[in-house]
C-alpha cells in the first residue's frame, strides 16, 4: 500500500506542501476540462484567452510560493506519492472493467471508465 509522508522542517511546511500539491492537482483538472471545452467548441476565443491567462497566473503564483518556501522538491515528491495512491485506488476499483487499458490509465488519460 502506498503511504504519504509529509515531511518538512516544520508542520507548517508540511501543511503548505500538502495544500500546494492539492492546488496543483485542481489546476491540472481545470486545464483538462478547459481543453475538453475548447475542443467541443463550447468556449469563445475570448473565453479561451481569459481562461488561459487565469490558469497561467495561478501556476505562476504556485511556483512563486514553492520557491519562496523552498518546497519545490517536497511538492513534486508529494504529487508523485498522491498520483501513485490514486492509481492504486482506481486500479482496485476497476479491475474487472473489460477495457484493455487499466481504469487508472483511462482516468489519467481523461477518459471516463
Amino acid at each position: 500500500m502506498t503511504t504519504i509522508d509529509v515531511d518538512g522542517e516544520s508542520a507548517a511546511d508540511g501543511l503548505l506542501t500538502l495544500v500546494l500539491a492539492v492546488v496543483e492537482i485542481l489546476v491540472d483538472a481545470l486545464e483538462r476540462e478547459a481543453i475538453r471545452r475548447m475542443e467541443s467548441g463550447r468556449l469563445t476565443d475570448e473565453e479561451v484567452d481569459r481562461l488561459g491567462q487565469q490558469l497561467a497566473a495561478i501556476e505562476t503564483q504556485i511556483e512563486e510560493i514553492e520557491a519562496d518556501h523552498e518546497l519545490e522538491d517536497d511538492v513534486a515528491n508529494l504529487r508523485g506519492d498522491l498520483d501513485n495512491l490514486v492509481r492504486d485506488a482506481i486500479e482496485r476499483l476497476g479491475e474487472a472493467d473489460g477495457d484493455d487499458r487499466s481504469v487508472a490509465d483511462q482516468f489519467l488519460a481523461g477518459d471516463r471508465p
